[in-house]
């Protein structure tokens, strides 16, 4: 196959995914791209989820795990009763919610996989303080999988690993020999720092914000959730990467945002009532 025919070839099959895979995410209504079946990830994360439970040691703080779980559960009923209440389709629908506690004293982390499959660590408790601090971190991971992020970072990857081929494609496999001399994926990383990184980026700036409105909805305090990202710019003082190498957004920009959101959502997004 010449490089036209296979460029004719490869644009023509990805013009109908552009065309058809274009959604938006749930309140903020900005525009997403997904070609990844979110069932077929569902269904990855829960198995992943299974081992990773069988890998790590649960923590016997059953006190803090039932925390976690109250929390869990009163954004579970807040997030569908706000879909519910505003006449739209609840993201959450096909869920299967699930709460673990592990005992990692050395990392500061939750997660939240898709299908609402969520891990918090023992470690990140010292920058959660309280129960609001808490539902701060849970609402922000909670919000990427409502959001659908990995949904849409699966299927970003997925055309990139296409472009990737294109490029290497049409220079005559240079990228493929650069690759080789140096040992890097020099393409991967550009996509990385000039694609991916953005758009991650994006993906957490919204986390934030779906996070603290979940956090409202479901009648927390979300001014603590400043004091969370200021503990947590302490705990990685001079650790952080520049944010243009970063997934994440700079700590001074996030609570900047913060801020800025604050008084609007607890306005916009008082504590609902649950039928």
């Amino acid at each position: 196959m010449n490089r036209r025919k296979f460029l004719t070839s490869v644009c023509g099959s990805c013009c109908g995914f552009f065309l058809t895979s274009c959604t938006t995410a749930p309140i903020t209504e900005r525009r997403q791209f997904k070609i990844i079946p979110e069932a077929k990830l569902n269904a990855q994360a829960a198995q992943i989820y299974e081992k990773i439970k069988e890998k790590e040691k649960m923590s016997d703080d059953t006190n803090t795990l039932n925390n976690i779980k109250e929390i869990g559960k009163r954004m579970e009923n807040s997030i569908g009763e706000y879909f519910y209440q505003s006449n739209l389709d609840d993201p959450t629908i096909n869920f299967d919610w699930e709460y673990i506690l592990i005992e990692n004293k050395k990392v500061r982390n939750a997660w939240c996989m898709p299908g609402g499959k969520i891990a918090v660590y023992t470690g990140i408790l010292d920058v959660t303080k309280n129960e609001n601090g808490l539902a701060a971190v849970m609402g922000h991971e909670i919000a990427h999988a409502v959001a659908k992020h990995s949904v849409e970072r699966a299927s970003r990857g997925a055309v990139i690993n296409v472009g990737t081929q294109v490029i290497d494609f049409v220079t005559g496999g240079k990228l493929s020999q650069v690759n080789r001399a140096t040992g890097m994926n020099t393409v991967g990383l550009l996509s990385q720092l000039g694609i991916m990184n953005p758009f991650n980026r994006k993906q957490e700036s919204e986390a934030d914000y779906l996070g603290m409105i979940f956090s409202s909805l479901s009648g927390y305090d979300i001014r603590e959730t400043v004091k969370i990202w200021e503990r947590m710019k302490k705990f990685n003082k001079g650790k952080t990467p520049p944010e243009f190498m970063s997934t994440h957004p700079s700590a001074e920009n996030r609570i900047k945002k913060i801020n800025d959101w604050t008084n609007e959502i607890i306005l916009d997004y008082p504590p609902i009532k649950v039928s």
